[in-house]
C-alpha cells in the first residue's frame, strides 16, 4: 500500500504561472482511442490557440494501475500527434497526484493555469472544475465500457508474451491507435506488464 504522504510533488510547480487555456485532463494509461476521440473533439471546442493536455498521476510509482511513467505517456501522445495531426498546437504537461478531490483543482491550477475551459468525458471532473468557477464542456464517449483504461491494460498484459507481432497489432488496434502500438512494441513497453503484480480494475 502506498502512503500518500510519501508521494513527491514530481514534477515541481512551474516557476512561472501558466497562462489560462483549454484543458484536457487524463491518466492515459495507456493512450487509447477513447482519449483520441476526446482530444479530437476538444481541439475543435477549444477557446485558446492551443490545447493543453494534462497527464495526471505523474508521481505514482510503477504498478499494474500505472505501468507507464508520465514521460512515456507523453511520448505515446506525441507519437499519435506527429502521425495524425502534426500541425496541431498541443501542449503536454504533467501533474502529480494529491489524492484529495476537493483540493484537486486548486492544486492542478498551479500546473495548467487558472480560470480556463475544461473539456472532459468524466462527470466528476466536470463537477470539481465547475465548483471552482471554470467553464466546462462535456464529451459523451461512445463505447465507454470497452475503452476503460483497466480493460485496455489487461488486453496489453495478455498480449505481452505473444511473439506474433502482427497478431498483437490486430488485436490492440481495436482500442489503441497504430502509431501508439508501434511505439509500445518498438520500445518493448508491453513486456513489463506481467511482472507488475496482480490484476487491477481501475479506470484510467
Amino acid at each position: 500500500m502506498i502512503n500518500e504522504e510519501d508521494l513527491k510533488m514530481i514534477p515541481e510547480v512551474p516557476e512561472k504561472e501558466p497562462v489560462s487555456g483549454s484543458i484536457v485532463l487524463g491518466r492515459f494509461q495507456p493512450f487509447h482511442r477513447g482519449h483520441i476521440a476526446l482530444i479530437e473533439w476538444a481541439y475543435e471546442q477549444k477557446e485558446s490557440t492551443f490545447l493543453r493536455i494534462a497527464i495526471g498521476s505523474a508521481n505514482r510509482p510503477q504498478t499494474p494501475d500505472n505501468p507507464w511513467s508520465w514521460e512515456e505517456r507523453k511520448e505515446m501522445i506525441n507519437s499519435w500527434k506527429e502521425n495524425v495531426h502534426p500541425e496541431w498546437n498541443l501542449e503536454i504537461i504533467a501533474i502529480p497526484d494529491i489524492n484529495n478531490p476537493p483540493k484537486w483543482v486548486k492544486h492542478a491550477e498551479k500546473y495548467h493555469g487558472k480560470s480556463g475551459l475544461i473539456l472532459t468525458s468524466d462527470k466528476e471532473t466536470q463537477e470539481l472544475y465547475e465548483k471552482e468557477k471554470w467553464k466546462s464542456k462535456f464529451f459523451e464517449l461512445e463505447d465507454r465500457d470497452s475503452l476503460e483504461g483497466w480493460r485496455v491494460r489487461e488486453t496489453c498484459k495478455m498480449l505481452s508474451t505473444v511473439k506474433e507481432k502482427e497478431a498483437v497489432k490486430i488485436i490492440l488496434s481495436e482500442t489503441i491507435h497504430e502509431s501508439v502500438i508501434e511505439w509500445l512494441m518498438e520500445k518493448d513497453h508491453l513486456r513489463r506488464l506481467p511482472f507488475l503484480g496482480p490484476n487491477v480494475e481501475n479506470v484510467g
